[in-house]
């Protein structure tokens, strides 16, 4: 069996990883490892997330760090600020054994002087995203003329975002004898542009099956109208309580929607979208990962480079338009060995997306059956018992045990477990007739057919967005403090950058706009407004073409 000591690592990235508590390397890394190490090549990667690249091009790199020079040698162009961090963090640990190893991080949203200033003082590897890197370059804050290796991380995503010019002007900046080390989890057509024009006869290294999709992942889908999907969310969330996953929708607009249900539901959902400032996505992510939050609903721009062990299950809001990613979507789940679940909601006229999924990818979907309401129930009520039975008796607690025994001591043992179950399922729809999945628990505090309706609602203006460090959470609670509303009385929430919108019932106009008539905030007046017809305005955004129809053919060859 190949162990690390094998792959011809030094003795200080030995004793890093072992620390570290890896034993044997994984396939990219036995592969990868051992010819960037002996040999002055350039190397396309191909892996799905998750698989070790980290390591795989890591280490390697520190290696070859000469210690004594105070020029950047290794630069790593990410797509996210999260995964420059991330990698910072991972090859920084594999070094760790490394004297005067000077790693630094160059990212959007922080201070630009102290990141040049921690550049100047001595820096061996550079972990950047493009923007900010060429925003450094244009401004002489960074020299990247002499460095020895480059490694474009999740090239896939990096051109999915629009950063191929970014990619290109840098590397115009770096010498033409560096090596190169593209990693990706597909091989779409700009990926290839890359290598052509970049690199030299590069060593390609597929680790599975090109594009192909995650192994330790089960895909599903089940066929629902667009209006069924909450319903059918709701439903998949009922028959998986201890659900730790991701909810991928193709707007900000829909994510903000579809997090405010789940809250309002009762789940611990959050969403992350491109419209909250770094600091707030920085909040979310946090909790994320700490399981604070169960559900992360995302875009695909936002959640681009999360890497969070332990999800099991990736939801399909929506298919994406391009098929690269899916898998992206789906490859943030079943790794480390470990299995997921990825689930798609698929329209009757979208079905035959999903053979060109199963084709493209060489994977196979399971077309699944929404559970009854009786089964959703049931799974429920089994969830609950184990929950009861799971849960310690706190001793701080006996004082006021021994007044519900006392007062309970009377009651017979049938009645009482009757009276708990029927109280904590009073707002079930238990009834047999209930058709197919409609199955979920009737929120007191919000009501589809109650905001949906527009003569019952009036929407509003205000001159406050995510610039001023709101989110639509923030913004509702601020709303309905000020109006002395309750949290189902404002809803509809949407932040854009330099404004939002919320919604009231009709009967609150009158209390809104008097109320805001003369509000003054840091000097700043506020004005709120009533929209045209209860409409929202957004500027038209050009269709992106999908790669799903025949049109586009030629990206899946």
């Amino acid at each position: 069996m190949t162990n690390f000591k094998s792959l011809g690592l030094d003795a200080s990235l030995l004793k890093a990883v072992e620390r570290l508590g890896f034993e044997t390397p994984t396939e990219v890394q036995s592969k990868v490892i051992p010819i960037l190490l002996n040999d002055k090549t350039d190397l396309v990667g191909l892996a799905q997330t998750g698989t070790g690249k980290t390591a795989a091009f890591g280490l390697p790199m520190l290696q070859h760090i000469d210690l004594e020079t105070r020029k950047i040698q290794g630069l790593i162009l990410s797509p996210t600020r999260e995964l420059c961090l991330q990698i910072t963090n991972e090859i920084g640990q594999y070094g760790s054994e490394i004297k005067k190893l000077n790693i630094v991080a160059v990212y959007g949203g922080a201070n630009i002087s102290e990141q040049a200033k921690k550049i100047k003082r001595g820096s061996h590897i550079v972990v950047a995203t493009p923007g900010r890197l060429k925003d450094m370059i244009r401004r002489k804050l960074v020299d990247i003329g002499s460095i020895k290796f480059c490694v474009l991380d999740e090239a896939d995503e990096m051109l999915n975002m629009g950063f191929y010019e970014d990619i290109k002007s840098i590397l115009n900046y770096t010498p033409k004898t560096k090596s190169s080390w593209l990693f990706s989890a597909t091989m779409p057509p700009e990926v290839h542009t890359i290598a052509k024009k970049f690199m030299t006869a590069p060593v390609e290294i597929t680790v599975g099956t090109k594009n192909a999709g995650t192994k330790n992942v089960d895909h599903q889908y089940f066929i629902v109208s667009g209006r069924e999907r909450y319903t059918a969310l709701r439903a998949v969330l009922g028959m998986n309580p201890n659900i730790f996953g991701c909810v991928f929708c193709r707007t900000k607009i829909e994510t903000q929607k579809v997090a405010e249900k789940l809250i309002q539901d009762g789940h611990k959902a959050a969403a992350i979208h491109g419209d909250l400032s770094q600091n707030q996505r920085d909040s979310v992510m946090q909790s994320f990962r700490k399981k604070k939050i169960q559900l992360l609903i995302a875009t695909d721009v936002a959640a681009r480079g999360i890497d969070v062990e332990d999800i099991t299950h990736v939801i399909n809001y929506q298919l994406p338009d391009e098929i690269e990613t899916y898998t992206h979507r789906s490859g943030r789940t079943g790794r480390a060995g470990k299995l997921g679940t990825s689930i798609i909601f698929v329209t009757k006229s979208d079905k035959r997306k999903i053979k060109l999924i199963e084709n493209k990818l060489q994977i196979k979907l399971t077309e699944l059956e929404m559970p009854s309401a009786q089964e959703i129930l049931k799974n429920k009520t089994q969830h609950w018992i184990q929950q009861i039975k799971n849960t310690p008796i706190k001793s701080d607690l006996q004082p006021y045990l021994a007044i519900v025994h006392k007062e309970f001591e009377d009651f017979d043992k049938e009645i009482f477990i009757d009276l708990i179950f029927s109280k904590e399922f009073r707002n079930y729809d238990i009834n047999p007739k209930t058709s197919s999945f409609d199955l979920g628990k009737k929120s007191e505090k919000y009501s589809d057919k109650k905001i949906n309706a527009p003569h019952e609602k009036d929407r509003f203006f205000i001159n406050v967005g995510s610039r001023d460090q709101y989110e639509w959470t923030t913004l509702k609670d601020f709303v309905r403090s000020y109006l002395k509303l309750s949290t189902d009385d404002v809803f509809q929430v949407e932040v854009m950058k330099n404004f939002s919108f919320f919604s009231t019932h009709k009967k609150y106009r009158d209390l809104v706009l008097k109320s805001f008539e003369n509000l003054n905030l840091d000097n700043r007046k506020i004005s709120v407004e009533l929209t045209k017809k209860g409409k929202t305005f957004f500027p038209k955004k050009k269709k992106k073409k999908s790669n799903y129809g025949s049109k586009s053919k030629k990206r899946f060859k």
